[in-house]
This record gives C-alpha cells, sequence and structure tokens, in this order.
C-alpha cells in the first residue's frame, strides 16, 4: 500500500514537474535582468590581416587577466597570440582591464583602451598602453596629460608613432622616444580640434576626429568653433546639497550651428592648412573625410544645412583649393555615404544613392562622369558585408520579398547579371554577417523573433556552413519553457496603404473575447520596430501580453524600412502627422480583420520619436487612443537638435507650418484619456524641457494626466540603481489601473 502511494505520489510529481517545465510564468524583475533567457555568442571579435583567422579576448581564470586568441576560420584552431602575462602594469603587479585592443600594421605592437570614462553616449575617452611584443615591453601613453583623457589614439602607418586628442588638442607621440610633440594649441572650451561637439556624435555618428596620411606624414582633422551656439544647461539637483549645472552648445533646429571645418598639418609639427571648402561653415556639414588609400588626397563629403545635396570634394596635400568631383542631391534629404571602397587602382568608388527610386550601390569614376549601378532592381540594398576583390563580388544585406526580414546577396561589381540571394531558404527571419576583408569567410548568425541567435562560420562564394559556432540550445529550452504564444506578423491598411505589423497575444487566449491593445511605436525616419528578429524574445512585450494585453506594433509611412525611397521620404515636411494617421487607421484596420481587438480599449507607447508619436496620437485621435505612455518624448520639433529636424523637416523658418502640424503640444488641448509622461531629467538628447513645456500647456488647457520624472537620468533612462525595474514596474501598473486588461 505504500509502494502504491509512493508510485502515484511520483507520478503526480513529475507530471506537475512536467507542466512547469512545459511553461514558466513570466516574473517581471526576472525579465528585467535577463534571467529567464540567457544566450550565448562569440563575443567581439576582430578578424586578422590574413582573412584566415580571428582574434577575441578571453578572461584568464589562472592569471586573472586577458588573453588575445586567434581562431582559424578553416578547422577552428586556437592559439594564444598575446598571453596575459605580457598584459601586467609593473607599477602594480596587476594585469591591465582591456576595454579594446588595436594592431598596428606591421602587427608587430598592440594599443591597449582601459580606465574609459563616458562622453555623453560612449566611452571614448580613457588611457592607452603600448605593447612591443618584440621585446615585451608595455608602456603608458600621454602619462603627463591627466588621467583618462586620451581619445581616439592610433598608430602611424608605419608603426613608430601614436596619435591621439586630450582636451580637444591632438598629440603625436613616438613610441621608441616616449617625445610627446603637440600639434595644435588652441583647443579650448569653445574650440574643438580632433573630435566633435554634441550633435555631430549623436546624429552623423562622429566622435573619432583625425586620421594620420597613407605615408604617415600628415594627419588631417576636423576642428569646430563652438563660439555661438546656443548652451543648454542640465541641472543636477540630487549628487550635492547644491545644485550643479552641466554646460554644453546643443544647436536646437533654426538656430547658430558650430563652424567646422577640416585641415592638415605635419604629423612633426607645424602650421595647419585649411580646406578651402566653399560655403559657410556654419550652414554647411562636413560629416566624412578620409583619406584615399595609397595616395595624399583626402577624399570629403559636404552635406549643405538641409541636407538634400551632398558635394564630394577632393583636396590634395600642397595645395588647400579642393575639386568638386560629383555632387548628389535628392528632393527631400541624403543620407551620409558611410562606406566608400575605391576600385581599380582609385579610378573608381563605391557610392550609394536612391536616384532610382531604391537604394542602390553605385560605381563611379573620380572624376564623376561615369556612374554605373552595381546592383539594381526594385529592392532596397540595406548595407554592405564584405567584398572578394579577386573575383569581383560585392556582399550586401537585402531583403525584396519581407521586409521584416535581412538576407544575405551577392552582385558583381561590374554590375552584370542579377544579384543573387545566397542565405538559406530554409532560414526565414534575419542574417548577420561578420566577413574577413577577402571575402572568404564570415561569422553568420541567423536569428527570428522565436529563435534565439545560432551562429556558425561560413565559407564563401558557396556560403557553406564549415561549424557551428553557437547554437543556443539552452536558450531555445528556455524560451519554450515559458509556453509564450510568439510574435504573428501580419498585414494592415491605412487607406489604401499596406503596413506591416506584428501582435503578440496573450497566455490562454480566447479568440471569442476581446482584448485590450497596447501599440509599441517608434514611427519616425531614425529607426523601425516591425522586425523578424529575436530581440531578446522581448520579453517585456511578452510580460504585458500576459497580464492579458494584445501587444501590437505597426510599422507607419516614413519608418526605416525597405520598401523604397517613397516610402521612406514621403513624409519629408511632416514628420508626425503621418505617423498618427497611420497608427489609428492601422489599428482601426486590425480590429476588422481581428474581432477580439477592443477599440475601446487601445493603449500605446513609445520612447523618444515613439513618445512623440505617443502624444500625436493620444491628442490628435483621442476617439481611438484612451490610454498612453510616453517616454522622453519631444513635445515641439523646434527643442530638438539642427541635424536630425532639419534633415526631416527643413528649419523652422522655411517649414514653420510643418513644425506646429509635427509637434505634440500643438495638439494638447485634443487629451481626452488617461496619459503618463516619462521623462530623465539629465537628458541630454531629448531635454527634460520637452516634459516641462507640454506640462504647461496641459495645465492651461484644464487637461490631467499623470507625470514621472527620473532625476539626472538620462535619454535611455537606465542609469543609478533600480532605475530600470522601477521604471517598468511604474509603467505595468499604469496599463493596469488605467487599461483594464483582460479578455471580456
Amino acid at each position: 500500500m505504500k509502494l502504491n502511494k509512493l508510485i502515484i505520489a511520483t507520478a503526480f510529481f513529475l507530471m506537475w514537474s512536467g507542466v512547469c517545465s512545459a511553461q514558466k510564468t513570466l516574473d517581471l524583475e526576472e525579465v528585467i535582468t535577463g534571467q529567464l533567457i540567457q544566450t550565448q555568442g562569440i563575443g567581439a571579435m576582430t578578424w586578422l590581416k590574413d582573412g584566415e583567422r580571428y582574434s577575441r579576448l578571453e578572461r584568464n581564470t589562472e592569471t586573472g587577466g586577458t588573453d588575445v586568441v586567434a581562431y582559424r576560420a578553416k578547422d577552428n584552431k586556437r592559439e594564444v597570440i598575446i598571453p596575459s602575462t605580457l598584459f601586467i602594469n609593473k607599477e602594480t603587479g596587476k594585469p591591465i582591464p582591456i576595454r579594446s585592443i588595436s594592431w598596428s600594421a606591421d602587427n608587430e605592437k598592440v594599443l591597449i583602451y582601459t580606465n574609459t570614462k563616458r562622453v555623453w553616449r560612449y566611452d571614448t575617452r580613457g588611457d592607452y598602453w603600448v605593447l612591443s611584443l618584440k621585446s615585451g615591453t608595455l608602456h603608458q601613453l600621454g602619462k603627463e596629460l591627466p588621467e583618462s583623457s586620451l581619445m581616439f589614439a592610433k598608430f602611424s602607418p608605419d608603426g613608430t608613432r601614436v596619435g591621439y586628442v586630450s582636451n580637444n588638442n591632438i598629440y603625436v607621440e613616438d613610441i621608441n622616444i616616449g617625445q610627446i610633440t603637440q600639434l595644435t594649441h588652441d583647443g579650448s572650451r569653445t574650440i574643438v580640434n580632433g573630435t566633435f561637439d554634441w550633435v555631430y556624435e549623436e546624429e552623423f555618428n562622429c566622435r573619432d576626429g583625425f586620421r594620420w596620411s597613407p605615408d604617415g606624414n600628415y594627419i588631417a582633422y576636423w576642428q569646430s568653433d563652438t563660439e555661438g551656439t546656443g548652451v543648454f544647461d542640465i541641472i543636477n539637483n540630487v549628487d550635492s546639497i547644491y545644485p550643479t549645472i552641466l554646460h554644453f552648445p546643443y544647436p536646437k533646429a533654426g538656430t547658430t550651428n558650430s563652424a567646422v571645418k577640416v585641415g592638415y598639418l605635419p604629423a612633426s609639427g607645424g602650421t595647419t592648412t585649411w580646406i578651402k571648402i566653399p560655403g559657410d561653415p556654419r550652414n554647411n556639414y562636413i560629416p566624412r573625410m578620409d583619406f584615399i588609400p595609397e595616395s595624399n588626397e583626402l577624399f570629403i563629403q559636404q552635406l549643405n544645412r538641409t541636407q538634400n545635396t551632398n558635394r564630394v570634394w577632393i583636396a590634395t596635400i600642397g595645395n588647400a583649393t579642393p575639386v568638386n568631383i560629383f555632387t548628389d542631391t535628392d528632393a527631400a534629404w541624403l543620407d551620409v555615404n558611410e562606406h566608400i571602397q575605391w576600385l581599380d587602382k582609385n579610378r573608381y568608388f563605391t557610392w550609394e544613392s536612391e536616384r532610382s527610386g531604391w537604394r542602390h550601390l553605385y560605381r563611379i569614376s573620380r572624376d564623376g562622369k561615369d556612374i554605373q549601378p552595381i546592383t539594381k532592381g526594385d529592392f532596397d540594398y540595406i548595407e554592405p558585408v564584405g567584398t572578394d576583390i579577386q573575383k569581383g563580388l560585392v556582399y550586401f544585406i537585402a531583403s525584396p520579398d519581407n521586409f521584416t526580414q535581412r538576407y544575405l546577396y551577392c552582385a558583381n561589381l561590374s554590375g552584370k547579371g542579377e544579384a543573387k540571394r545566397l542565405s538559406p531558404e530554409t532560414e526565414p527571419g534575419q542574417h548577420r554577417y561578420n566577413m574577413s576583408p577577402t571575402g572568404k569567410w564570415a561569422v553568420h548568425t541567423y536569428s527570428n523573433a522565436s529563435t534565439p541567435p545560432i551562429i556558425d562560420m561560413v565559407s564563401f562564394p558557396k556560403h557553406q556552413s564549415v561549424r557551428m559556432l553557437e547554437e543556443n540550445t539552452k536558450a531555445k529550452e528556455q524560451y519554450a519553457a515559458l509556453g509564450l504564444n510568439p510574435k504573428e506578423f501580419v498585414k494592415v491598411t491605412s487607406g489604401e496603404l499596406e503596413l506591416d505589423a506584428y501582435m503578440i497575444r496573450p497566455v490562454n487566449f480566447d479568440a471569442s473575447k476581446k482584448y485590450p491593445v497596447i501599440i509599441e511605436v517608434y514611427g519616425e525616419p531614425a529607426g523601425s520596430t516591425v522586425q523578424d528578429v529575436w530581440g531578446g524574445g522581448d520579453l517585456w512585450n511578452q510580460y504585458m501580453a500576459n497580464q492579458g494585453y494584445i501587444v501590437v506594433s505597426i510599422e507607419n509611412r516614413g519608418a526605416n524600412a525597405p520598401r523604397g525611397r517613397k516610402w521612406r521620404k514621403c513624409i519629408y515636411g511632416e514628420v508626425g502627422t503621418f505617423a498618427s494617421e497611420d497608427q489609428a487607421r492601422g489599428i482601426q484596420d486590425m480590429a476588422r480583420r481581428y474581432p477580439f481587438i477592443d477599440l475601446s480599449r487601445i493603449g500605446i507607447t513609445g520612447w523618444s520619436g515613439g513618445g512623440s508619436q505617443t502624444l500625436n496620437c493620444m491628442f490628435r485621435y483621442p476617439e481611438v487612443f484612451s490610454t498612453g505612455i510616453a517616454i522622453a518624448a519631444v513635445a515641439d520639433q523646434r527643442t530638438y537638435d539642427t541635424i536630425y529636424q532639419e534633415r526631416y523637416m527643413n528649419t523652422p523658418q522655411n517649414n514653420p507650418d510643418g513644425y506646429r502640424k509635427g509637434s505634440p503640444i500643438t495638439y494638447a488641448g485634443g487629451l481626452k484619456g488617461n496619459l503618463l509622461l516619462i521623462h530623465g531629467t539629465g537628458d541630454d538628447n531629448v531635454h527634460y524641457q520637452n516634459c516641462e513645456m507640454l506640462v504647461n500647456e496641459l495645465v492651461k488647457a484644464g487637461k490631467m494626466f499623470s507625470q514621472l520624472s527620473y532625476p539626472m537620468r538620462s535619454h535611455g533612462i537606465y542609469e543609478r540603481p533600480g532605475t530600470t525595474l522601477h521604471l517598468r514596474k511604474s509603467m505595468a501598473k499604469y496599463w493596469l489601473e488605467h487599461l483594464p486588461a483582460g479578455g471580456k
């Protein structure tokens, strides 16, 4: 009898355990801390110059330091190429913490970046050390300069010197004798040499502001004069009993920019020759400048202030007057060309353009007269992956048939023939590649919304999988154990326009009932939300779905999706208006298609530009959206920076009606539903000023709302202990209290 009871009890326990392993309840704290699904990668990797091996930094458990380890692509042979024992600081006897390393051209020296400090979004200040592999000697650069003040250190082409920036001046240090030569002397609070002001970093991704010439005799660099640019102040009330104020130049739409110019000077010291690029330096931008390979010629891109004309200049060392070799134009805006590659002994360069109505790659002669498409067709060239010069192939990402997915294609550099898809047909979703410099190998990462990353080594040109590097089997099991409803990718319409969308249904979903909806929106040209990619399993949205909501995202017109120029640029001059219209029409159409959507319970939320769209939707379509949470939102487009806002809207002076119509603050009196405003008071990107200006208008209009401010948190609202969990708990609480959950 006891045995039978034991058998029954054991059977019940096993059955109960199976149920629990099949479905684990989401816990918000576990969602936030990332404990539920733990994916593995191969870490940051760098292809070595031979193109046959890649290196990684790996912790050595015995020494407590870091080894530099190389892996051979062909057979995964592992070799410690720099042992952690060489990274010991002899003064302290401790290993140097390594943020990153870079190699000299001859592979005989390594530059070590450590002790880093954050500058705006990125940790671009720190200390640098040089390790000589032949002698094993290790010494710190710039010891005479303040701690953690060096930026963008890089070897000269011959590896004998290192250039770097400190306190807005450029220095060159001779590695062998330790002699430091200060090249610029006018760096100050307002004169910035070799790096950039806030707006260039944020909107042009510019931080490293100097270049060695290929022969090592010259350094070319940017200089920004921020004098006359509006200065924004952020008040820190939490770190001392008296407030401190952070001042920084921030040009708001329609106001004065920094004056930016480029020049060059001898690497041994001397006078700067400023390149005489025509145009007012405060009303033109120089977002890219680099030396043409194996030459003393600079290839410079100059955008006009409205960013619809990109003039390409070539300037030669020894001559201050550049030559305009090519000009690209667009009726709306142009994006900076990031990935210039020189071909056929520098007779041609590659260029991305939307001149055909689709983004494609072109081959342009250096006199600008011969312009030939490398890729062509009714699809967008999304981004480059690599080039095999010997075989005459270019590899790139595209997705002609499904705008939520990404695949690898190849095309002939000659432009002959059609592009060919290489990513496997059996793997729907998104594919990323880190390709070797020869184009022979790539580390390939595949995922989709319900499949954690699968990483393998592939060989080209056949895209043959050589070995699995990480299958993430455990992460798959962890995801399956949660018993979640996967994202469903669907189509909805706004008028006659078809839009991509996704939805997540709650567990225990009952199609006979009606459920409330939470829409996740971004909606601006800088990004897109409807992506068939892993994204950590999107557990925050899954958590909210399982509270009894259908979570939805709709990709409105103007979002950065590979749907052609017209799709992206039809919103020019009217950012915010089409987005809110498409969100309102899109969710109404979705409710017609799916009767389980309760149109009386529609919520919407977004961050940054998504916060702005949330406000526009709440104010302009109050009959559709009953509840909203707007995070770090731009309330008045005039308060945002020149480069971003004017790119899509022109200036407030030239487009006052567009700024008025696109700014949520214009329609604050239209609020009827429940609104929560969340903002960090230390936001250097979208200033807390936006929240205060909007609150002022809402109060004036007699509108009731809720507000949550996070002291001295930046745009991401993540700094300081407990912030992220508190933010998400507050959002969940607000939804549950103001947008009743569950099917009815």
